[in-house]
């Protein structure tokens, strides 16, 4: 049976809004300085969905795309108006789309955190109830030395 359930949501401005179908195949924290960054927070929240299954309805959106130590890419997809990422692309789980957390129409927060990730970087604050916590993830091998400023704890 297919969940025709639609989940919308957007940018800070308005002018950037996305769908997406169905129910979200991964949920987490991550706790990582890449989503530090990206997020601009303790933590980041990912609400992942095949790739076929999220769609972009209108705004323009620009791509940053970098490298991990991993050797993984990542593409972080934002708002050309008020900068909001609301969408990415992780190498490591190429068929999916990654939704910003925050970024859903009410009820904002209709999905439930499956993990979190890269504790070692969790802020002392933030205590999340969880099923599983990881120091990093379980298929973490970095192959490339991490920048300093990107070091975990």
């Amino acid at each position: 049976m297919q969940d025709n359930t639609v989940h919308q949501g957007g940018c800070l401005c308005g002018a950037v809004r996305f769908e997406a179908h169905g129910m979200p195949k991964r949920v987490g924290a991550c706790h990582c300085r890449y989503c530090q960054l990206r997020s601009g927070s303790a933590f980041g929240v990912s609400v992942y969905f095949p790739e076929d299954d999220v769609r972009v309805l209108q705004g323009e959106l620009k791509s940053y795309q970098y490298q991990t130590e991993t050797g993984n890419t990542t593409v972080n997809q934002f708002c050309t108006e008020c900068g909001s990422t609301v969408l990415w692309k992780v190498g490591a789980l190429p068929d999916y789309t990654g939704t910003a957390g925050g970024s859903y129409d009410p009820p904002t927060f209709w999905y439930e955190l499956q993990r979190e990730v890269f504790q070692r970087s969790s802020a002392d604050f933030v205590h999340l109830a969880v099923p599983e916590s990881h120091p990093t993830i379980p298929y973490y091998d970095p192959q490339l030395p991490e920048a300093e400023r990107l070091k975990g704890g």
